[in-house]
């Protein structure tokens, strides 16, 4: 991967880089889209919706169960 540093004005003019942007030439020609890195400091981390409990429940249980391809090849024929 190629890496350019920009320096304190060009950030400036790109808006901290806070948002998704384009990089164009002259004539409008889109040379690069750039996507900031994120911080996932500002997001909450994912908790299964599911307990440990509930999932060993219905390993044990003799439920009928279906495969993701199951269900999909069941949606197909709707």
């Amino acid at each position: 991967m190629t890496r350019v540093t920009i320096d304190a004005a060009l950030r400036s003019k790109l808006r901290e880089l806070n948002e998704p942007l384009e990089l164009c030439d002259e004539s409008g020609r889109v040379l690069a889209r750039v996507i900031p890195v994120s911080n996932l400091s500002e997001y909450e981390p994912l908790v299964p919706q599911v307990s440990d409990e509930e999932l060993l429940r219905r390993s044990r249980t003799n439920e009928t169960t279906y495969t993701t391809a199951e269900v999909l090849a069941y949606l197909e024929k709707l």
